[in-house]
């Protein structure tokens, strides 16, 4: 009897706002471990920057492109989701100079590139999916601000704001866990009167924004075929509007029908942040002919715009927690800027506060 109450005081009730990558690994190792947690995600599904857009021309991987595999663990957590994740030779990723010639093959053959299917989203959601089950995830759920709880002043509340504006708050919380951006995560910490003790360290995190253009020729891939533009399938370039090229077509499991997905760089993108998707789109479309040659009119073409995409000065550490506070923080950005960053920092932060 008193083994089962001391099990049962052990356990805790965590809550987690944000359901990328991060969030979900760190809340599905709590869960395992036989912890309680909500996740709070102000998005309609889980993803996070792993991001699938739909069109009526197939779909657009317009977040993460794909994923490596270093980290033992991270292997580990993808051998439970075998028919999810698939290689992508993506042709030997090509070097482009200004003018879009090919200078080279990239030279990171040590680093075999993954990608999820049917759309990168699928790992995430796939993760995710026990917790939706369970009734642990709400989505278009926005939390601005956290505190003591007013009947339980040693636990959390958390106030969200629901669909059409309308205002909740949930109670109850041992711990909480952003996995967000780490701006957002400043944001919200401030504006919840809470100052964690490494709070330096997380004001020296920069993070690049990042436009992104998606393209559809419906008309000129036949199924196996190349008939239209450059011979590979995916390319970094150094055009100044450009920093990445990708054939979604080429990539397993995705529709024939010829579709790009072009990621402007960093510093094009920071420039014209604030610019009208019409006039981002007017120009990438342009940067996208330059580069690779084709210059039809692409039957469908959007941007999307991304205000945290990539790491330019990482944490420097998988995570930040207080363990006095209750208050932790994940997410790529604490280590890089890759899939597995994201994975790593939730996995080892859930693992700290267990």
């Amino acid at each position: 009897m008193t083994k089962t109450n001391t099990q049962t005081k052990s356990v805790q009730n965590f809550a987690i706002v944000g359901a990328g990558m991060a969030g979900i690994a760190c809340a599905r190792t709590l869960v395992q471990a036989g912890h309680r947690v909500t996740v709070f995600e102000k998005s309609k599904g889980a993803s996070g920057r792993m991001s699938t857009r739909a069109s009526s021309f197939g779909s657009f991987d317009h977040g993460a492109q794909y994923f490596t595999v270093r980290d033992d663990r991270f292997a580990q957590a993808l051998a439970t989701t075998p028919q999810i994740c698939k290689p992508w030779s993506a042709n030997a990723v090509r070097v482009l100079d200004a003018m879009g010639r090919v200078v080279e093959a990239a030279r990171n053959t040590q680093d075999k590139h993954w990608v999820a299917t049917p759309g990168m989203n699928a790992l995430v959601k796939a993760w995710a999916q026990p917790l939706i089950q369970a009734d642990a995830v709400h989505f278009e759920s926005r939390v601005f601000k956290i505190e003591r709880d007013t009947l339980h002043p040693e636990l959390w509340q958390l106030h969200s704001e629901e669909p059409e504006g309308a205002q909740s708050v949930f109670s109850g919380f041992d711990q909480v866990l952003l996995a967000i951006p780490s701006d957002q995560a400043i944001d919200l910490l401030r504006n919840s009167n809470i100052k964690m003790e490494q709070a330096a360290a997380l004001n020296k995190v920069q993070v690049a924004p990042c436009w992104t253009l998606m393209v559809a020729f419906p008309n000129a891939a036949q199924p196996g075929l190349i008939t239209l533009g450059p011979q590979w399938n995916a390319a970094r370039s150094v055009h100044h509007r450009v920093a990445w090229l990708a054939r979604e077509s080429s990539k397993p499991g995705r529709d024939h029908i010829e579709r790009w997905t072009v990621q402007a760089s960093a510093a094009w993108s920071q420039e014209h942040l604030e610019d009208a998707p019409e006039r981002v789109q007017a120009k990438l479309i342009k940067a996208f002919s330059e580069i690779t040659g084709i210059r039809a009119t692409p039957a469908h073409a959007e941007v999307h715009r991304w205000r945290y995409a990539k790491t330019l000065q990482a944490l420097g550490a998988p995570y930040m927690h207080s363990p006095k506070q209750g208050i932790g923080v994940c997410g790529d950005w604490c280590l890089g800027h890759r899939v597995e960053d994201a994975f790593i920092s939730g996995l080892e932060l859930a693992l700290a506060v267990i």
